[in-house]
């Protein structure tokens, strides 16, 4: 049982191997922005850099709202199983930063239904990445059709 003011989950740390060790980290931590937490190294080459990402959540698609998704974001080019997504406050800046920074654009910014501007880029270590600007707050958006939470709908 766990503490009502504490919750079971303190962190969400995402653990990425890259074989170009620097170049994820400066594309990470310079191009995108994401501040140095931490560093470790035990001797030799064996380093690790922790980054803070702000907010961290889980977002679980089913195989359907997947293909959706890519449908919206990148033409219906199929993504990653998991693929992270960035939440910016500049969509379209953000995504020719970080295309200048190495990565390579698979579709440009686009506005979504639910008022988002969505763009995705294949980033250093081999990973997809969303870059997502809100045009919208959550607020507006649980007035919509179709937002809530699961337990809303049962």
């Amino acid at each position: 049982m766990t503490d009502a003011a504490q919750p079971p989950v303190l962190q969400l740390r995402v653990v990425i191997e890259a074989e170009d060790y620097e170049r994820a980290v400066a594309f990470y931590r310079d191009a995108l922005g994401m501040p140095e937490l931490m560093a470790y190294a035990e001797g030799g080459d064996d380093r690790v850099t922790i980054l803070e990402a702000g907010r961290a959540t889980i977002e679980i698609a089913n195989p359907t709202h997947k293909r959706v998704i890519d449908g919206l974001e990148a033409g219906g080019l199929p993504s990653q199983r998991i693929r992270l997504a960035f939440e910016v406050t500049d969509g379209a800046g953000t995504t020719r930063r970080l295309a200048e920074a190495g990565a390579t654009v698979v579709a440009e910014p686009v506005e979504t239904p639910w008022r988002s501007l969505n763009s995705r880029l294949d980033a250093p270590a081999g990973l997809q990445i969303t870059v997502f600007e809100e045009l919208e707050g959550s607020e507006e958006r649980a007035l919509r059709d179709g937002f809530g939470t699961e337990a809303e709908r049962e």
